[in-house]
């Protein structure tokens, strides 16, 4: 399945707390946050996509997350994830993913915090 990228332990977590969410800010914020984890997690090893890609990505991200309503605060984390991940690193990557714990948290409640959680750590690993 060339192509295909595998879906991880934290995106499911996310998806399915956006899935079980009534529409508002909360789950506009769980898909804001699980469009950010994606770009993050997909600059990691094994198979990080390009240079090229990721700037395409991160366009992609900008223009997706200004159409939603999302929390101050979560805005603001999410805004600021999003200029970390620039460099294109693994090591921007698992930065960025630890600090959006914190306000996860206090948006979004401890079961989003811990899957964002779960990915800054499979990213420091890498």
């Amino acid at each position: 399945m060339s192509g295909v990228s595998a879906v991880t332990a934290s995106e499911a977590r996310l998806v399915a707390l956006a899935a079980s969410a009534e529409r508002g800010p909360r789950r506009d914020g769980l898909y804001a946050l699980w469009l950010t984890l994606r770009a993050a997690e997909s600059l990691l090893p094994p198979h990080p996509v390009s240079l090229k890609n990721h700037r395409r990505r991160l366009v992609a991200l900008e223009h997706r997350l200004g159409g939603l309503a999302l929390p101050a605060p979560l805005k603001r984390a999410l805004a600021a994830a999003r200029a970390q991940l620039e460099p294109g690193t693994p090591d921007a990557a698992a930065l960025v993913l630890a600090q959006l714990v914190a306000p996860c948290h206090e948006v979004l409640g401890a079961e989003a915090a811990e899957a964002v959680a779960a990915a800054a750590r499979d990213a420091r690993l890498h």
